[in-house]
């Protein structure tokens, strides 16, 4: 297994895994303030260990994001795609967070606090697998002329 590849593998394990942890009652703490139950969107509403904030979109975002990471490991070329794609969504999710009229994300999606550099790190990661690492240009190309024929 390339570098790339296990990237998206390991990525993808570690978000399907705290998109289960989100839906389990003891591992979300804290229930919303008035202000946040009043501004977010409250089903699942808490935060992930007592540290991130999430509700049910947010943990279904997080199981997406996993299931991705999971497919794209299995060819050469799917954790690049997968890496660029990482790096634009959790980037610009980081850059929402920052600020007070975006970080709830119109109602839906908690991602202040803690959220903003753990996205950042993964926009960070995301973007040298995605732009930076050199591509197995040949595996790659290979791999299309193989599945072709």
């Amino acid at each position: 297994m390339k570098p790339g590849q296990s990237f998206a593998l390991i990525t993808g394990v570690f978000f399907l895994i705290v998109g289960v942890l989100g839906f389990i009652p003891a591992f979300v703490k804290g229930a919303p303030t008035a202000a946040e139950a009043v501004s977010v969107y409250p089903l699942g509403y808490g935060y992930l260990m007592g540290l991130f904030p999430i509700n049910l979109f947010h943990n279904v975002v997080h199981l997406s994001v996993g299931i991705l990471g999971i497919a794209a490991s299995v060819s050469p070329v799917g954790p690049r795609i997968f890496g660029r794609g990482l790096a634009i969504f959790y980037g610009v999710l980081a850059v929402m967070g920052l600020f007070p009229f975006t970080n709830l994300m119109f109602g839906f999606v908690p991602i202040f606090g803690n959220d903003v550099w753990l996205h950042a790190i993964f926009a960070a990661i995301g973007f040298y697998f995605g732009f930076i690492a050199s591509p197995e240009l040949v595996e790659a190309s290979e791999y299309t002329a193989n599945k072709g024929s």
